[in-house]
């Protein structure tokens, strides 16, 4: 699919002379994909975790965040495609624009596809995705390991959408887990929620 088409459900849903969001060029940067991880104090505080697949950031809304734990099941709902521009997106979502509220990256930086066939053999992550679970390793500041994406209901299935699970795999290095989210401070500005939001309204 072309990325105006990928990213057409995002451009719809904006206002880019209100919001400060980025419209997206569709450029791939670098050798390794990306992920991002942002919390988001929208109606309801969530994380959106996001993996960079082809030349935009595949996305999920997290609610309690990424979990260091493997026993921990947590539930992550499929929102639009974004723009690759988005992994470095922290501000204000103006209100009444689609996601209104306040957005920092809580963390960011690369990361490795894992997926294989049931012979061992490696699939592609795109791939993966489609057929409803993935695999890939973590390369970022708090986050680390690896973890996988499991489809366990479709938007086909008539039980209110398309629905996953994202899963910290047992064994493989540290990393830290979901904070706190107001007291969750950016991985590229240091600043928290709330310094994010006084910032923006002292600029206006």
């Amino acid at each position: 699919m072309a990325d105006r088409d990928r990213l057409r459900d995002y451009r719809g849903k904006r206002d880019f002379e209100r919001t400060g969001e980025p419209r997206g060029s569709g450029t791939s940067a670098g050798d390794r994909p990306r992920f991002v991880v942002q919390i988001h104090d929208a109606s309801t505080m969530h994380f959106d975790f996001r993996l960079q697949v082809g030349d935009v950031l595949k996305s999920w809304s997290v609610p309690k965040g990424p979990s260091a734990d493997p026993k921990d099941k947590r539930l992550a709902v499929p929102t639009e495609d974004h723009p690759l521009e988005y992994e470095e997106f922290e501000g204000v979502i103006p209100r009444g624009e689609y996601g209104g509220g306040t957005v920092i990256v809580w963390d960011h930086g690369t990361y490795e596809s894992l997926s294989h066939d049931r012979e061992g053999r490696p699939v592609d992550f795109a791939e993966s995705l489609e057929r409803g679970h993935a695999t890939f390793r973590l390369h970022g500041s708090k986050l680390h390991g690896a973890y996988a994406l499991t489809r366990f209901r479709s938007d086909r299935d008539g039980a209110g959408g398309e629905a996953w699970l994202l899963v910290r795999r047992a064994g493989g290095g540290g990393g830290r887990g979901a904070p706190d989210p107001r007291r969750a401070r950016s991985a590229t500005s240091g600043r928290t929620l709330a310094q994010v939001a006084a910032e923006a309204g002292g600029a206006g």
